[in-house]
Parts: structure tokens; sequence; C-alpha cells
């Protein structure tokens, strides 16, 4: 019986140092900032002309389609105003970015492509 009661303690133990174990908090902070700032674009930023639309959803289409992109990927901001067309947000691998630089340019024809991607290791 205090064998017993030995391991489930020493299995509690582990188990909770696991769990406590330190993870740095998610800080945006410095994002915010710049996207507050107005130097780069936004969501709110996004054309609400026909052509521009077009090619955003034409784009997003191709985005979502490619079934090798994570999710991270496929949730990218998309934002096209007079013809250009920026690229923002984290994918996970320079593959990633590549691919939807690659979609875009392709969905977009003549229009020019900021691609502003930004490789990020996912969080385990």
């Amino acid at each position: 019986m205090k064998k017993i009661t030995l391991t489930l303690l020493v299995a509690s133990a582990c188990t909770l140092s696991a769990i406590a174990e330190e993870k740095p908090a998610a800080d945006n902070t410095a994002n915010n900032k710049r996207d507050a700032s107005g130097e780069t674009q936004t969501s709110g930023d996004q054309s609400n002309s026909s052509e521009d639309t077009k090619i955003t959803a034409d784009i997003r289409r191709a985005v979502v389609a490619e079934k090798s992109l994570s999710m991270t990927a496929k949730n990218v901001k998309i934002i096209t105003v007079n013809g250009v067309v920026t690229l923002r947000g984290p994918v996970n691998t320079a593959e990633e970015k590549a691919t939807i630089a690659k979609l875009a340019q392709s969905a977009a024809g003549k229009a020019k492509i900021d691609n502003q991607l930004e490789v990020v290791t996912p969080s385990k």
C-alpha cells in the first residue's frame, strides 16, 4: 500500500512540475504599436473597390484550398489597396511563405505583391 501511495505521489509531482513549466506570455505589444502607427497595412485598410476585393477574394480562395499550408498560414492577412496586395502575418516555415507568395501572384495577375509574412516557429 505504501509503495502504491509513493508511486502515485511521485507521478503527481512529475505531472504538476510539467504543468507548471514556465512558458513566456504572449506579448504582441510591439506588433500592436506598429499596426496602430499607420505605417503598415491592416485589414481596415482593405479597399472596397470591386477590383481590389476580387483580387483579395481570389487569393484567399487559393490559400485556403492549398492543402500543404498549416491553419496558421491559411489565416494570414491579405489586404489589397489600389492593386497592391500586402501579405501579413505569421507562417510556420519559409516554404509556406513562398507558397503563399506564389499563390498570391498567380491569383492577382499583374498586381504588385508586398510579402510581409513572418516565419515564426510554432510553440508546442
